[in-house]
């Protein structure tokens, strides 16, 4: 399993469908697993408490179980800022690798700033910025810098994959 996460607007849909074509994976995106109600908070331009996002990353966490019992990997692509949203997500019965899009704020920003179409509105990005709690020694993962090419990404993911 891998697990494509950062704040909104680094790209993680797009590295975490790339990435799954490529492996041959099934590709998972945590905001089809949203319930109306978070989506309707990101509308409204309110961040999600924790006890918004259990039951979600719960969710998720049962359906990469669900691919893994069918025999099958995935990549995810999810925010999964804190530890504990990761601690989640690792409880799958897989072994999980973590990539962490890095970009600074300032590339965020402007992408955010031109998405159209999307529920989470820039306004939100600091309050990601805030909680994000990077990955450290103790969690598989992987740190790829997100504003390069695509395939430049996959090829990163990939040899930390081997």
């Amino acid at each position: 399993m891998a697990v494509v996460m950062g704040v909104a607007g680094c790209g993680k849909s797009t590295l975490a469908e790339a990435l799954a074509e490529q492996l041959n994976w099934k590709h998972l995106d945590a905001d089809d697993f949203h319930p109306r109600s978070n989506i309707e908070k990101m509308r409204a331009g309110t961040p999600f408490t924790d006890e918004d996002r259990y039951p979600w990353l719960e969710s998720i966490r049962a359906e990469l179980d669900r691919i893994v019992a069918q025999g099958n990997s995935a990549v995810l692509a999810c925010s999964a800022l804190k530890r504990s949203y990761r601690d989640i997500l690792r409880a799958t019965r897989a072994p999980v690798l973590f990539v962490l899009l890095q970009a600074s704020r300032q590339q965020v920003a402007e992408r955010l700033a031109k998405r159209s179409g999307h529920f989470f509105p820039a306004a939100l990005l600091d309050s990601q910025l805030a909680a994000l709690e990077p990955p450290d020694s103790s969690e598989p993962h992987v740190v790829v810098p997100a504003f390069q090419p695509v395939a430049d990404m996959v090829e990163a993911v990939r040899a930390a994959l081997r």
